[in-house]
Formats: structure tokens, C-alpha cells, sequence
């Protein structure tokens, strides 16, 4: 027997469910969060490694880098946003099954079966999306900005970057959110077909306007350098390409059971006759 059963449940009941299942995913959080807190500089210091790459690509003292504060409390806050960020991270498979525990009692088994492998499929995307920033993207970014620095002399004034712990969060932090997020186009694209609000051909049509949509939310989502909006807009794309296939796929794969369907109802019929 399913461990969720298909049956109507009182008001009361679905609002208990709703709060044991807060309760676990807050619980994980917080677990999560207290254990992250504890090494949060250790985990800052793990993501000032890209900037330490670009530091090298840009043919500097790897000795001379460094990120500095500004204000007594910043650094402090900034590890409380270390914590919050890694904790949801660590969580998040928690977090994710609780969601799907409360909302599979409303949806058919083949709904379920059909649900599962995008549950799956949305986290592995989004760190792959983060991955991508970490090695590539973010070094990518900070060399272009390290390039602009000024060694002075010559009628020149010595320009030097120096960036703030806070700010430099911030950035690596809406990079990850940002490619993690456009990631997702496929899965999402693809529950829309299984539904049947979007197609292959609409996609196909609407090309040119997914160009122009991925440039303007590189423009919002990165900082306003070209590097950093192309840099997000190019994988946009192509992610849009592949939720045209992966579209598709689901629509091929739906006409083979409709045929499936009409053949057994056809020798169904001749067995009848």
C-alpha cells in the first residue's frame, strides 16, 4: 500500500500536516545553520578561492590579495549570511522532501512517479549552475575588474582594488542564485509540456524573444559589466535550446502512448466484434 493515501482530509488535518512538516524544515535549517555558523570562516575563506585564482590570472602577488571591512559589525554579518546560505544549501534536500510529503497526498501515483525525477533533477542542475560560477565565472569576473587596476606613475594615480568582505558575498551570492535559478529553464520547461501550456514549435517560435529576455535578465542578475552578462546570457540560451528538446521529447513520447492507447483500444473493439 502507498504510503500516501488518496483520500479527502478535514481543514484541520492539512493544517497539522503543514506544521509538522514547517517544523522539520525549519529544524533542519537551524541544525544546519548553528553547525555553518561554527565554520563560517572557514567557508568564507573557501569562497575567496576564486578570487585568488583571478588574483594569478592577473599576474599579481598572490601575497597582496586581500578583502577588508569597513565597519565593525560587517565581517560578523557577513559570516551570519555564510551560515544562512550554506545551511539552506545542506538543507535543502530536507527542506525539498518535506514540501513533497505534503503535497503528494493530493496528487494521482502517476502524477507522483512523474513528479520525482524533476524533484531530483532541480537541485543537481542548480549546483551544477553554481559550479560553473565558482570555476569559471567568478574568476572569470574578478580578473576583468583586477585588469582595471592602476600601478600609477607616468601621470597616472596608483588605483588598486581592494574589496570589502560584504560586498564581495554579495556578489558570489547573487552569481550562484542567478545561474542556479536559469538552470532550472529546463525542468520548468519541461513540467509546462507535460501539462500542455507550452510546445516544441511555440518554444521554436519564440526564440528571438528568449534572446533578448536572457540578455536583459543577465543585465538585472549580474553585475553591470559585459563579461558578466554575457557570461550568464550565452548558457541562457543555451539551456533554452535544450528545453526545446527536452520539450520535444515529452511530446514525442506522449503521441507514442496516445497510439498506444488507440491500439489497445482497437483490438480491444475487434475482440468485442
Amino acid at each position: 500500500m502507498s504510503d500516501y493515501e488518496d483520500k479527502p482530509q478535514p481543514l484541520i488535518e492539512h493544517l497539522m500536516e503543514l506544521r509538522t512538516r514547517l517544523m522539520w524544515a525549519i529544524g533542519a535549517f537551524f541544525v544546519a545553520f548553528v553547525g555553518c555558523f561554527f565554520f563560517a570562516k572557514q567557508l568564507f575563506n573557501l569562497l575567496v578561492v576564486p578570487y585568488k585564482w583571478a588574483v594569478v590570472w592577473a599576474g599579481l602577488d598572490i601575497t597582496k590579495s586581500e578583502l577588508i571591512y569597513t565597519a565593525p559589525q560587517e565581517f560578523f554579518f557577513t559570516q551570519v549570511k555564510v551560515a544562512m546560505f550554506g545551511a539552506l544549501v545542506i538543507a535543502f534536500p530536507v527542506i525539498a522532501s518535506q514540501i513533497y510529503k505534503f503535497v503528494a497526498p493530493g496528487l494521482y501515483k502517476n502524477e507522483r512517479s512523474a513528479f520525482l525525477p524533476f524533484l531530483i533533477a532541480s537541485p543537481i542542475l542548480f549546483l551544477m549552475g553554481g559550479a560553473l560560477v565558482y570555476f569559471f565565472f567568478t574568476p572569470m569576473v574578478m580578473w576583468f575588474f583586477l585588469a582595471m587596476q592602476q600601478t600609477g606613475g607616468d601621470g597616472e594615480v596608483a588605483i588598486s582594488l581592494l574589496p570589502r568582505v560584504s560586498e564581495y558575498l554579495s556578489l558570489i551570492m547573487t552569481l550562484v542564485l542567478g545561474f542556479g535559478l536559469v538552470f532550472q529553464l529546463p525542468v520548468v520547461t519541461t513540467l509546462l509540456a507535460r501539462v500542455g501550456l507550452l510546445t516544441s514549435t511555440w518554444l521554436r517560435e519564440k526564440r528571438k524573444y528568449a534572446i533578448v529576455v536572457a540578455f536583459v535578465v543577465a543585465a538585472v542578475l549580474t553585475p553591470p559589466d559585459p563579461v558578466s552578462q554575457i557570461g550568464l546570457a550565452i548558457p541562457t540560451i543555451l539551456l533554452y535550446e535544450i528545453s526545446i528538446y527536452a520539450a520535444r521529447l515529452v511530446e514525442r513520447r506522449r503521441d507514442e502512448n496516445s497510439e498506444a492507447e488507440e491500439s489497445t483500444s482497437d483490438v480491444a473493439k475487434t475482440d468485442k466484434a
